[in-house]
């Protein structure tokens, strides 16, 4: 059985996260500096759940809610998505070393008619991450679109 302080650590490495976030959509989407989309990164529950809320400023894009949940049992995290389309995935997730990854290869709430994958870096200084979703079966990927965070405030 993992211990408490194991599950603590795990939980204060995702530390990094807390703020807020400009986001900007790999050309899908036409943003002024000032209008970009807005992540927000917060604990909840006394810090046993880190929530990632996203908006868009265009109505082709969802607003997002993700929360992130240490599994103790497992040694890793999952992140829970869930967005203003209905949709519900659930990705496993990793944090090390400054590498952001997100998977769904298997289904969950939604069908899986598609593979996803997000691998984001974040800058030396914290304060930017870059990353890139791809789509594909599983094995086989394929760029979806890039994705970078520029933290506005901690």
């Amino acid at each position: 059985m993992i211990k408490q302080s194991t599950r603590e650590t795990a939980l204060k490495r995702l530390e990094v996260f807390i703020g807020e976030w400009k986001v900007r959509l790999g050309g899908l989407v036409a943003q002024p500096e000032d209008e970009g989309a807005l992540s927000v990164f917060e604990w909840a529950l006394d810090g046993q759940f880190l929530i990632q809320r996203t908006e868009v400023p265009d109505p082709k894009f969802p607003t997002v809610l993700s929360l992130v949940a240490y599994d103790v049992n497992k040694d890793s995290y999952t992140q829970h998505y869930f967005d203003s389309r209905g949709v519900v995935r659930l990705y496993a997730m990793t944090f090390r070393d400054g590498i952001w990854t997100l998977v769904r290869s298997s289904p969950d709430f939604t069908p899986l008619d598609f593979s996803q994958r997000f691998t984001g870096k974040f800058s030396a200084d914290g304060n930017n991450i870059s990353g890139t979703w791809e789509t594909g079966d599983g094995s086989n990927w394929k760029k979806d679109f890039d994705l970078t965070y520029a933290r506005v405030k901690r």
